[in-house]
């Protein structure tokens, strides 16, 4: 396989891991904005139409690059119960770290405008698991520096 070729698959497996990480995240914020005490409620509803028209975008992306975009999970499982207010906001701050990470990879995948736009998701994600936590890492999205793990929830069962 030449080199062209290879970039083109790792730029399309990249995609669909963000498509895969966004379906993700509309999930749980699902189960955020369910859960998140009145303050925060608008925060959270900014965040899930975020990461529905970062969805979005990226099924088209996937079309447009010749594949057949990932479909949603009918369920995810959640990285701990969330019985309550104070896990949802765990909740949303592990969606977003999650979430840059897998736009970390796409950064990494990418060029020109394609690129461009994951850092910006990227730095997106980054902000928003910063207003969630409370807490910063030195290298958002990169596991490997910043001494957190980066995926998705997995679909249940």
């Amino acid at each position: 396989m030449n080199e062209a070729r290879e970039a083109e698959d790792g730029e399309l497996r990249a995609l669909q891991a963000a498509l895969a990480a966004e379906h993700a995240a509309v999930y749980g914020y699902g189960v955020v904005g369910g859960r998140v005490g009145k303050e925060r409620r608008s925060e959270a509803r900014a965040a899930y139409d975020a990461h529905r028209a970062r969805r979005d975008a990226l099924v088209r992306a996937v079309r447009d690059t010749g594949g057949a975009p990932v479909a949603a999970a009918a369920g995810y499982a959640l990285p701990f119960p969330v019985p309550d207010a104070a896990a949802a906001v765990r909740l949303a701050a592990e969606l977003e770290g999650r979430v840059a990470g897998v736009y970390a990879d796409l950064v990494r995948a990418s060029s020109g405008e394609r690129r461009r736009g994951a850092a910006e998701a990227m730095r997106e994600a980054a902000v928003r698991a910063v207003r969630w936590s409370g807490e910063s890492v030195a290298f958002p999205g990169l596991a490997e520096r910043g001494g957190t793990a980066s995926g998705t929830p997995a679909p249940s069962a």
